[in-house]
């Protein structure tokens, strides 16, 4: 079996109990809603006991469980061609040069972690429809100046 016919598996098997990923998230539980959700899509790995959880959720054998505790490799073709995701491809592409620019103003010469990151989702009523609410967290890290000698810093932070 592939990660991507147990991706499938899992799926029919939500969809043929009716479940909702709800349902799925306090039955497995430990970590966050979106990491649980993307273990079982394939863009994650769960740690040994929550796959167990996830394994006996869904009746699987030992091979898939050792599968949901694999780290699987990540990601899709680019651009994407589902809408959704689409957008906030979009969203990176339009917004990225600026929120590059104020990062690295406010931080100095680095990156956002997308490794160590949390993120939460809400949804937000409002009158004139609905609202997707995200907050994502990233730590900073620094690029590191290799050779760095006499007085010059080691890491990009920020320059006074």
């Amino acid at each position: 079996m592939t990660r991507e016919q147990l991706t499938e598996k899992i799926l029919d098997i939500k969809r043929a109990k009716g479940w909702t990923w709800k349902h799925i998230i306090n039955e497995i539980g430990g970590v966050s809603e979106v990491l649980v959700v993307g273990a079982l899509l394939g863009q994650m790995k769960l740690v040994k006991p929550l796959a167990a959880k996830a394994a006996a959720l869904f009746g699987l054998d030992q091979s898939e469980e050792r599968m949901l505790n694999e780290v699987p490799y990540r990601g899709m073709p680019m651009p994407p061609t589902d809408p959704l995701i689409y957008r906030f491809y979009e969203l990176v592409m339009v917004n990225g040069p600026a929120w590059k620019a104020l990062i690295e103003e406010e931080f100095g010469d680095g990156i956002m972690s997308a490794i160590d990151f949390d993120m939460q989702m809400e949804r937000l009523p409002n009158p004139k429809g609905d609202r997707v609410k995200f907050t994502m967290s990233g730590k900073f890290l620094p690029y590191k100046y290799y050779g760095a000698e006499q007085g010059l810093p080691e890491y990009g932070f920020k320059e006074e």
